[in-house]
């Protein structure tokens, strides 16, 4: 899962961690990736076909709202970069790049990305994918010193929160390409959705997080029978609900199918 944490250092381990996947881990109670596992766990599936996960036009998309949206829309910039990376979509690359400096200076953090957006730059116009991959995985301390600054811990949850549909999504699209049942295995994660879930649970009433809690709730759904395996019906179910959350943070989305 693309998941990214914007705030501060590591604290230990809270109860039922050991139920979350492997490319995650606790920090000060919200969920998040060690980067370099996260490109792991995409290089499964580094031969599919990458375009058909990306979403066209998410890198133009405007803010629409208030803070709490601008946070999603940043959270789900961030995770079409790492999709863009895998891709090898160098124009993608610095859209996205461009996307996520814009959406940074509307929540006040713009600092903390800009001296990593023209080496992103350079290095996807020599197509040097590795060293991509490498400074895009710098740009999350980057901004999550910035966020330190600011002491939001609700939009760094936000922001989280993007990032992890948008790789919800993108997994979703990879596993039905060639639909297996281990595969989709790696879309239970039920404590992820249990924390997110609690999070939104202490926000201020807000249109854009009831939605967004409603949508963790029909998740569950899908993903928490135990013992029975997530079928190719259910993937594709959460695929869509995926999309319908996406579409509210984003605005219309052009995806896939």
């Amino acid at each position: 899962m693309v998941v990214v944490r914007l705030t501060c250092a590591q604290t230990p381990s809270p109860p039922g961690a050991g139920e979350l996947p492997p490319q995650a881990k606790p920090i000060a109670e919200v969920v998040v990736p060690i980067p370099a596992e996260v490109f792991g766990s995409l290089d499964k599936f580094s031969n599919s076909n990458w375009r058909l996960v990306q979403v066209d036009g998410l890198a133009h998309a405007k803010s629409h709202g208030d803070d709490v949206q601008i946070a999603l829309l940043l959270g789900v910039s961030i995770g079409e970069g790492f999709i863009a990376v895998e891709a090898h979509d160098a124009a993608e690359v610095k859209d996205v790049g461009a996307a996520v400096l814009r959406l940074a200076r509307a929540l006040g953090v713009q600092p903390a990305v800009m001296r990593r957006s023209q080496s992103i730059v350079d290095l996807a116009d020599k197509n040097d994918w590795p060293a991509v991959r490498k400074e895009w995985d710098a740009v999350l301390p980057d901004v999550q010193e910035g966020m330190k600054q600011l002491k939001s811990e609700q939009l760094s949850q936000l922001v989280s929160l993007g990032g992890w549909l948008r790789g919800t999504r993108a997994l979703t699209a990879l596993i039905l390409q060639r639909y297996s049942a281990d595969d989709a295995e790696m879309l239970r994660q039920t404590a992820l959705i249990d924390r997110f879930e609690k999070q939104l649970s202490q926000m201020r009433p807000n249109a854009n997080v009831a939605k967004m809690r409603e949508g963790l709730q029909q998740m569950r759904t899908l993903v928490a029978r135990s013992g029975e395996p997530i079928s190719e019906q259910s993937v594709r179910d959460l695929s869509v609900l995926c999309d319908g959350l996406l579409a509210r943070i984003v605005g219309a989305l052009s995806v896939k199918r």
